[in-house]
């Protein structure tokens, strides 16, 4: 059974505003960061196959009557960088084409380590290395975990 679920960076590392392109289950997911809140499409422009994250963001524009233009910058566009199709970022919905053409959007979630690893211990465990500072060389000790607990104690009680 494969995992449909993947850690695919920090939330830390997107500020806002920003977007990057990650591998998830085999597929380059667009991942977009708009006033806190995370997005993803697939990053491919469903018009002819351009990457998405390549694109720029632009505010939605909107007209009451002619020549009077408000940006409405609650609602973020994504320009696709070949032929300029615009796409709702929290959709995926084009409106050139609101038909036939729509992003494939996939659910973002941030989420504590803790909840991540599940704070349970896993069944392998790397082999530690004791590292120490002396007279400002880093020394690494590959003497098992054990003799160096055994040399500390040693040198402490003389």
């Amino acid at each position: 059974m494969s995992t449909r679920r993947y850690v695919v960076g920090k939330a830390a590392d997107l500020a806002d505003g920003e977007k990057m392109a990650v591998e998830a289950g085999g597929r380059s997911i667009a991942i977009f960061n708009v006033k806190g809140r995370y997005y993803g499409l697939l990053n491919r422009c469903p018009h002819r196959g351009a990457d998405l994250c390549a694109g720029r963001f632009l505010p939605r524009v909107t007209a009451a009557v002619p020549g009077e233009y408000h940006y409405d910058t609650e609602q973020t566009f994504l320009v696709c960088p070949w032929h300029g199709w615009e796409f709702d970022v929290t959709t995926g919905q084009s409106y050139f084409d609101p038909v036939g053409m729509r992003g494939r959007p996939y659910k973002v979630d941030v989420e504590s380590g803790a909840t991540i690893a599940g704070m349970q211990p896993g069944p392998l465990r790397a082999e530690t290395v004791g590292v120490q500072v002396e007279d400002d060389y880093l020394v690494v000790d590959l003497r098992p975990q054990r003799a160096q607990a055994a040399r500390t104690e040693k040198q402490e009680t003389a």
